[in-house]
């Protein structure tokens, strides 16, 4: 009887465990989301209170997604002060766009050389559905699949020290990513024609061109968010 409870106790224990880790989760997703699609500027305070009332949660859980984004690098942590949106110089942008030109690149190279058949499919289904939602205009859905394309092709260049050090910098960079679809009026619809031969030389299998338009597509969105920055264009 004794052990039948405790193993009772367990399972619920375990359930329990399930819907707090479902809940951080998904208070993770809509606050990573929220700051991502703009709603407050750099260096704007978060509110804690009203995001509590809107997400129908209390501070605990809210602050402990906090700690999460501010590991990922987009808020700032304030010693007793709350949290603001993470501010970058232009330099910082910069340097974390040819970063990430150079860690694309590579990935692009390996993954022509080992990515198998079945992944080239998936990602080629991913870009149709993103297809979609670029002539829907619906840019979260579009940037949300966009971002798994990017990611599926440095999976499959199965190196785990470059995809380690790529999601570290892509998190950071989030908000600046989605930003440059829409600085410049044409920059979304360029973006989705690289998509196309970043697509093509995947088929294709050519390492070369593919490194080299993924470069490229990296410098364009660079490009599209230096202008409000302030600074000047990668040639």
């Amino acid at each position: 009887m004794e052990y039948e409870q405790l193993q009772a106790a367990t399972i619920l224990n375990a359930k329990i465990d399930e819907e707090v880790e479902s809940l951080h989760d998904g208070i993770l997703s809509k606050l990573r989301d929220f700051i991502v699609e703009g709603h407050l500027r750099p260096g704007d305070r978060v509110p804690e209170r009203q995001l509590c009332e809107s997400l129908g949660v209390s501070r605990t859980p809210l602050r402990e997604a906090l700690k999460v984004l501010a590991a990922e690098g987009l808020i700032e942590l304030l010693p007793n002060r709350g949290a603001r949106i993470r501010e970058f110089t232009p330099d910082d942008v910069r340097e974390f766009f040819e970063m990430l030109a150079g860690m694309e690149s590579t990935a692009g190279r390996l993954a022509c050389e080992r990515i198998t058949e079945a992944a080239i499919g998936e990602i080629e289904a991913l870009h149709y559905q993103m297809y979609g939602h670029y002539m829907r205009r619906e840019l979260p859905e579009y940037f949300r699949l966009n971002q798994l394309i990017h990611e599926r092709i440095v999976a499959a260049a199965g190196n785990h020290a470059l995809e380690t050090y790529y999601h570290g910098l892509t998190a950071r960079m989030r908000r600046l990513r989605y930003s440059a679809n829409t600085i410049k009026r044409d920059r979304w619809g360029q973006a989705m024609r690289e998509h196309e031969q970043i697509l093509d030389a995947l088929r294709r299998r050519d390492g070369r061109e593919l490194a080299e338009i993924l470069h490229e597509h990296l410098i364009h969105k660079w490009n599209a968010t230096c202008e409000p920055l302030g600074t000047s264009e990668v040639e």
